[in-house]
């Protein structure tokens, strides 16, 4: 760790960047984002009493009641990749099939759908993606046996505000901060995935309010102590970054790999993998200009599995430099060049509150490598995104 202190040195760390005066904040154009993924911890616990309030718990019990036979969670962008990081552990949760299907495939295939009915939950940030209001409107009008939940950071957006009168209809609207106003999507992500991992009544249960306030405190001694390091390896010369992650873990590594691609504007070439899958071809991509980061599962057998691929890609040199996440992780596996963000004190009884601490570590790498790069955190795409998609045209049938 000694070339990352002194490199440190020379960069900007969050206490600095924080410290600016905001019109340097401006124009730098990193205000929002920093904020907003500073604000992560203290927002996750707000959004797990909101939880507890007993008008919201008798709304979620409300809509998932009777059991619906299926659940698809849906969205666009990072919204599906939530969907992706909760679908596992709200299936085990609830005891039905639980997809995560994104609303475009919805929009242009809505076979896709099991059949027999069941529970859509919508996934946005802002609910005017044109494609959330779009699936929901056929929905409705063609797929009765549907019910819907929507769970929106955005009070004024057309989830939450377009369907108050269709019955079958339940909307779920989270603090107000975590409606980020930067182009990309960092506390909303993450509190959208809080939430929705927390349906079926775990929200309820001291275990998971505890588990909440453990992953606040973890993750900010990872901004606190850790993030100098991550930010020298952000500003490493490295052109590609290969995130991996197991199980709803994918959904984390899938997150952190559009952070990366979004805020360095694709001059980073991003992929997510699964450790496993990594060898069926993706493993031929990775160079000495490849940024290796791994998200470890506390399930050990899982862990297992992922140990023997950092092992291997050891054996065969492969990366640059490597980031590896997780609680306790074994010190035959942690190379020289590692850095290892250790993720004590979390005691994760589940797969799912970890995910939360993985993509803020992936933010962090992002946001870093934005700066390093000359970019703009709030706005890196120069005009090429928007922070809502654009309307687009909306075509009638193909899709029953």
């Amino acid at each position: 760790m000694s070339i990352l202190e002194t490199k440190t040195k020379e960069i900007d760390s969050f206490a600095a960047l924080k410290a600016a005066a905001p019109a340097m904040q401006r124009e730098r154009g990193y205000a929002d984002t920093l904020r907003e993924i500073l604000q992560q911890p203290a927002t996750w616990q707000a959004t797990a009493l909101l939880l507890r309030e007993p008008s919201i718990r008798a709304q979620l019990q409300a809509a998932l009641t009777p059991r619906p036979a299926h659940v698809v969670l849906t969205g666009s962008g990072s919204s599906i990749y939530a969907g992706e990081c909760i679908a596992p552990d709200l299936q085990q949760t609830l005891g039905v099939p639980v997809l995560a299907i994104p609303a475009g495939t919805l929009l242009t295939h809505r076979r896709a759908l099991p059949p027999g009915g069941g529970l859509l939950i919508s996934i946005a940030r802002s609910g005017d993606s044109p494609e959330s209001s779009a699936v929901v409107d056929q929905l409705l009008a063609h797929a009765p046996d549907w019910s819907h939940l929507a769970v929106t950071c955005n009070a004024n957006g057309k989830l939450a505000t377009q369907y108050e009168s269709s019955p079958h209809y339940t909307t779920l609207v989270l603090d107000e901060r975590t409606n980020d106003r930067s182009l990309v999507m960092t506390s909303s992500f993450t509190n959208l995935v809080l939430s929705g991992s927390a349906l079926g009544g775990r929200a309820d249960t001291a275990e998971w309010q505890d588990g909440v306030k453990r992953l606040a405190d973890c993750v900010q001694h990872v901004f606190d102590h850790q993030s100098a390091a991550l930010a020298a390896v952000a500003h490493r010369n490295f052109e590609q970054a290969v995130y991996l992650g197991s199980g709803g873990a994918l959904g984390a590594a899938r997150e952190a790999a559009l952070k990366m691609l979004e805020m360095t504007g694709g001059k980073v070439i991003t992929m997510a993998e699964t450790f496993l899958g990594l060898r069926h071809g993706p493993m031929s991509s990775l160079d000495g200009n490849t940024l290796v980061v791994a998200y470890l599962s506390p399930d050990p057998a899982v862990r297992a599995y992922e140990y023997d691929l950092l092992r291997e890609l050891t054996r065969k040199q492969l990366g640059t430099v490597r980031v590896l996440v997780g609680e306790g992780i074994a010190d035959d596996v942690i190379g020289a060049q590692d850095v290892v963000v250790d993720l004590q004190g979390l005691q994760a009884s589940d797969d799912a509150l970890p995910l939360l601490a993985d993509v803020a570590v992936g933010q962090v790498l992002a946001f870093f490598r934005c700066l390093a790069l000359g970019g703009k955190p709030d706005t890196p795409s120069q005009g090429v995104l928007t922070r809502v998609v654009e309307a687009f045209a909306l075509h009638a049938g193909g899709n029953a």
